[in-house]
């Protein structure tokens, strides 16, 4: 019994949060942004990959990012689990994909960054790490630059899908 009150407890924490549901990718706007079609109908959501920072599409391993997540993710039925909506309108999601989470793959194979902030490093800081050592994708690029830096730097790029 006291399990069963503790689950019940978790559940209502945890499910209160986040919300899940199954869909296509109808279209990948760059490394860390999708529409996704839900399987039950209605209109494609804008969805942003919660915990990763993929470069953005005008800048050096932008097109790589998104050809690498379109690659992956295009007509593919994935997992939506929302946490919120981002200050775009964008639903902040994790994607899942016959079980493999998304933005982990993405980082774990030099396509983006675990998205940090202050000094948090991120969800998925070990496989940056990990990336980084091994010098994959655009870890072999020491020129490479967060998006938030090139943002700041160089403005942000001007794309009529994303």
């Amino acid at each position: 019994m006291r399990v069963m009150r503790s689950c019940v407890l978790l559940c209502a924490v945890f499910c209160s949060s986040a919300w899940g549901w199954l869909g296509v990718v109808t279209h990948v706007s760059d490394g860390d942004t999708v529409w996704v079609q839900p399987l039950q109908g209605g209109e494609a959501h804008k969805v942003r990959l919660l915990g990763i920072d993929a470069p953005e599409i005008c800048q050096p391993w932008g097109p790589q990012s998104r050809a690498a997540l379109h690659a992956v993710l295009q007509g593919q039925v994935v997992e939506v689990t929302v946490r919120t909506r981002d200050s775009y309108g964008r639903l902040l999601a994790q994607l899942s994909r016959q079980g493999n989470d998304v933005g982990a793959w993405m980082v774990g194979q030099g396509y983006a960054w675990s998205y940090s902030y202050k000094s948090n490093a991120g969800p998925y800081e070990a496989l940056q790490l990990h990336a980084q050592t091994q010098h994959l994708g655009l870890f072999s690029d020491g020129r490479a630059l967060q998006p938030r830096w090139f943002r700041k730097r160089f403005g942000a790029c001007h794309t009529p899908d994303s």
